[in-house]
């Protein structure tokens, strides 16, 4: 089956499963998990952090991270778009008491300084706190601008904001942008990284930041339920995608795009956007349920809608793109 619902879909490769047999772990809880230990540390001074906290989920690590920052009646800025806001449950305002101000995304994924100026609270009782600007890095499979992401981040630390990057996509942008990880993360607070998407791990996000604040993140995810005992297995995985899968990541840009120029080809859809590893396809609403089944027929599965995410990754090949291109194409001569 050629899945291009996610790239959370990922199988273990042979490598990473032998990896996790053979991982030594201990107690996490009681902070003595070597193989926890060693992926918290590496992940942290990659980043150019003092401290990592190893979860079991990117929502998760996001949350834990938001909780750190802020406190009860806080408020955080975030774009409509980012998976902080929009497809995390609500997590923040149910579990953290914790107000989103949510601001319209531009086109490329930033939200314009204009906008966060004005978002910003003034001290007064009436107002919740505005404590945290909150970005995502890759948002819609898009990079955000390497400048955008220096003047935003200086910006909110002039008016005494905290910074959070949701950067469970940050491998992508590595690869795509050829930046070091630690030059990513040099403007934010504190950066929520995943191991399930692109890296292929079964499971895993680390939130690095200063000492202090993870410290609070740790508390959190005690009660948010994230506390896991031998959770060395999972931490291997990671430590093997990092060794061995940031490499690869440039394969699935190169496949995304290979998609995006054959559907591209069907007069009845428009690529609205391809960048890295996803490709956004219209599809007229009418054609999605039988394109979907049609699709399905020919072993290629995906989210169908009018606004079609394609996503590649490391179990899509070369050959698979053009297999699912000419599955698409096959709907249309039928049709």
């Amino acid at each position: 089956m050629i899945d291009l619902r996610s790239d959370t879909v990922t199988q273990p490769t042979a490598g990473m499963r032998k990896a996790m047999m053979e991982a030594p772990v201990g107690d996490d809880v009681f902070g003595d998990d070597p193989t926890v230990n060693r992926l918290q540390a590496i992940a942290a001074e990659r980043a150019g952090k003092e401290a990592g906290l190893f979860l079991p989920t990117g929502t998760q690590s996001n949350l834990a991270g938001l909780m750190a920052h802020c406190e009860r009646g806080d408020e955080y800025i975030v774009g409509q778009n980012a998976h902080t806001y929009k497809y995390e449950g609500g997590g923040a305002a149910v579990l953290g008491s914790i107000q989103p101000q949510p601001l319209a995304n531009a086109a490329d994924g930033t939200i314009p300084l204009d906008l966060i100026a004005a978002a910003i609270k003034p001290d007064d009782t009436h107002f919740a706190r505005t404590r945290l600007l909150a970005l995502e890095n890759t948002i819609g499979g898009k990079v955000l601008p390497a400048r955008y992401v220096a003047d935003a981040t200086v910006f909110a630390k002039s008016k005494g904001l905290g910074t959070h990057l949701d950067g469970a996509r940050i491998w992508n942008v590595m690869a795509a942008s050829n930046a070091p990880l630690a030059g990513l993360c040099a403007g934010f607070d504190s950066v929520s990284m995943c191991f399930s998407k692109g890296m292929g791990a079964p499971a895993g996000s680390v939130l690095v930041g200063p000492k202090a604040l993870i410290k609070r993140a740790a508390r959190w995810r005690k009660m948010l339920g994230g506390g896991m005992r031998q959770a060395g297995v999972l931490a291997a995985a990671c430590l093997y995608a990092l060794d061995n899968h940031l490499a690869r990541l440039r394969t699935d840009h190169e496949n995304a795009a290979k998609l995006a120029a054959g559907l591209g080809e069907i007069p009845a859809l428009k690529i609205t956007s391809q960048s890295t590893n996803m490709a956004f396809v219209a599809v007229p609403e009418s054609d999605c349920a039988p394109l979907a089944a049609h699709l399905k027929e020919r072993n290629v599965l995906t989210l169908m809608s009018p606004h079609l995410r394609l996503v590649t990754h490391g179990d899509v090949t070369g050959a698979d793109i053009a297999a699912a291109v000419d599955a698409f194409k096959a709907f249309y001569v039928r049709k």
